[in-house]
């Protein structure tokens, strides 16, 4: 029981990030009606941006230390980075270890800018072209910043430490009432875990309480009337394309601490996701958030050493089994909406 316990905390982080990627899909895919391949690379540019803040924050010079010698007896040369020696060592030595948290809001304005120069730029003219068009063009897009990012990072990973005070593991099994060690589980993924909860909600109260929300939702079921009535929905559909690119890159930046950033994890991402989405139902945000949760339980359980034995490589196909199976029950997907790509 402590096992299954345990899995089921990690399909919560790992269904966490399926559903953060797959929302930003399903908002993407109902206002614009853009199948989005370069999604996954939003995900990786925002880890990358943790990166980059981190490498800023550790920026460090050179200083002779008079009262330090090495063993010949000649003064140590001490490395010292920039922001301790501007704002003191204390104040800079906890922006290095907050540099995650930090760059999360430095993710903000970044990623939106990336996602409107990529709706405005280049997605805007495949908006009346097939979806297989969409697909080919985005997947083009997501390769190439895939390869950008390799130039410049290298091909390892990279790791990103989470802040001091969430490195260590929480004894959840004491809460349970199992004896004390039995379901050992970060700090960090917890947080995760409540970070994608606050994410989700919000962009669902957004969308539900607000005008623009209500604005947004009824240019999604009926664009030409909302049009007429003279509001610019292409405009507020634009900024809804850059609201999920910010709600893909700051999911990537809280999970650099849990797998170290690489050029390629876009990719490794993309396809689960849209796996996600598509049993979900295409354009059903509750949906793609319900799916993202479920599967990613479901792929954590089936990593059971128990359940390889007996079924071997079955945690690298429960996703698409489940998959084949919902669609077969429900091919609109879990939640899907009568008439989504059914044309």
């Amino acid at each position: 029981m402590d096992a299954i316990i345990l899995q089921i905390l990690n399909g919560l982080d790992k269904g966490s990030a399926y559903a953060l990627i797959a929302l930003g899909l399903t908002i993407i895919f109902g206002t614009l009606g853009v199948v989005n391949f370069a999604h996954g690379a939003l995900f990786m540019l925002g880890a990358f941006v943790a990166v980059t803040v981190r490498r800023v924050l550790t920026l460090s010079f050179e200083t002779i230390d008079p009262t330090r010698k090495d063993f010949l007896g000649n003064p140590l040369k001490v490395k010292t980075t920039y922001v301790e020696h501007w704002f003191g060592p204390d104040f800079g030595q906890w922006l290095i270890d907050w540099s995650v948290p930090i760059a999360v809001i430095a993710a903000i304005p970044v990623m939106a800018l990336i996602g409107l120069a990529m709706e405005r730029g280049l997605i805007r003219h495949f908006y009346k072209r097939s979806h297989a068009d969409q697909i080919l063009v985005t997947f083009g897009l997501a390769i190439v910043i895939q390869e950008i990012i390799k130039y410049f990072f290298g091909a390892n990973p990279i790791p990103v430490p989470a802040p001091e005070m969430f490195r260590g593991s929480f004894d959840f099994g004491v809460l349970l009432g199992f004896p004390e060690n039995a379901i050992i589980y970060p700090y960090w993924r917890l947080v995760y875990f409540g970070f994608a909860a606050v994410v989700i909600g919000g962009v669902f109260a957004f969308l539900q309480f607000t005008t623009f929300g209500m604005v947004v939702r009824a240019g999604m079921a009926d664009r030409e009337t909302v049009t007429i009535l003279g509001i610019d929905i292409d405009r507020r559909f634009s900024i809804m394309f850059a609201l999920a690119a910010i709600v893909a890159g700051i999911a990537g930046v809280m999970y650099a601490p849990i797998n170290s950033p690489n050029y390629h994890m876009g990719m490794d991402y993309l396809v689960l996701s849209f796996v996600v989405v598509v049993v979900g139902g295409m354009g059903s945000l509750p949906g793609a958030v319900l799916a993202g949760f479920l599967l990613g339980i479901l792929e954590s359980i089936a990593s059971m050493k128990a359940l390889i034995d007996l079924i071997p490589g079955i945690n690298q196909v429960i996703i698409y089994l489940v998959a084949i199976v919902i669609l077969l029950i429900r091919p609109r997907g879990l939640m899907g909406r009568k008439g989504v790509m059914e044309d």
